[in-house]
């Protein structure tokens, strides 16, 4: 079984920076790519940003786009996600997905397949 451990939330100042690394353990998986989406209290999960795991491709949501940057390492099985010029609005609980076949549509939460529990990130102006 795939289990999927976030780290590196917290209290940050508006115009901050944090890093949250993903680090997957347990069996051998097959994965396409890993995700990062996040949940503010009251609202549904959205898509944040994700990483192809050959080749790297990165995709982001508009919101986060040149200030967050998905990254991967094969080696360590982690994926991080480097939160620059942070504001408010970012607050959420963030939470790191798998998605373990090969589809276009990296943004839909349906697409993935194992879940984290998820750390919270929180933003104050």
């Amino acid at each position: 079984q795939v289990q999927l451990v976030e780290s590196g939330g917290g209290l940050v100042q508006a115009g901050g920076s944090l890093r949250l690394s993903c680090a997957a353990s347990g069996r051998t998986f097959s994965r396409y790519a890993m995700g990062w989406f996040r949940q503010a209290a009251g609202k549904e999960r959205e898509f944040v940003a994700s990483v192809t795991w050959n080749g790297g491709t990165t995709f982001y949501a508009d919101s986060v786009k040149g200030r967050f940057t998905i990254s991967g390492d094969n080696a360590k099985n982690t994926v991080d996600l480097q939160m620059n010029n942070l504001k408010p609005e970012d607050t959420a609980v963030y939470v790191c997905a798998v998605c373990q076949r090969v589809t276009w549509y990296l943004s839909d939460r349906t697409s993935y397949d194992v879940w984290g529990q998820g750390t919270q990130v929180t933003v104050s102006s």
